[in-house]
């Protein structure tokens, strides 16, 4: 990461801005959303290679600040919301695109198959991911 960083700075201009904007392992939420509202139904496990990668980008950041190549100049953190229209697709999904990062286990599955079952008819499955957003002004 550290040797990508490098390249970032090297080509962007004096000042120029390097947005770090990645999801954070944070035990992900499921939930059901409706008009009516939204119900929680579990969270998922973090696995360690997402955990692995949170830290590397981190300690990355890190090291090029330390380096004097970047400075940070705000950080937040905000929600990011996947949305399925059944539970069966986001299982799906999951299995192909988080298989490294997030797994859904069995009981929250069967939960969230049980509250979307008995929701309105409007009613989708969402994950609430946790979002890290950080601006960085080339030193």
């Amino acid at each position: 990461m550290v040797h990508a960083l490098n390249e970032i700075h090297r080509t962007l201009k004096p000042n120029g801005i390097l947005l770090d904007l990645r999801p954070l392992e944070d035990s992900w939420s499921v939930e059901i959303s409706s008009g009516a509202g939204w119900q929680a139904a579990g969270r998922l496990s973090d696995l360690p290679q997402g955990i692995a990668d949170d830290a590397a980008a981190n300690q990355a950041m890190r090291e090029v600040e330390a380096r004097g190549w970047f400075i940070q100049k705000k950080v937040e953190e905000f929600s990011y919301f996947y949305y399925w229209d059944t539970p069966k697709e986001m299982k799906a999904f999951m299995e192909d695109e988080w298989e490294d990062l997030e797994k859904l286990e069995e009981d929250v599955y069967r939960k969230t198959a049980a509250l979307w079952a008995s929701a309105s008819a409007d009613a989708r499955v969402r994950v609430r991911v946790k979002m890290h957003a950080a601006v960085w002004n080339k030193l």
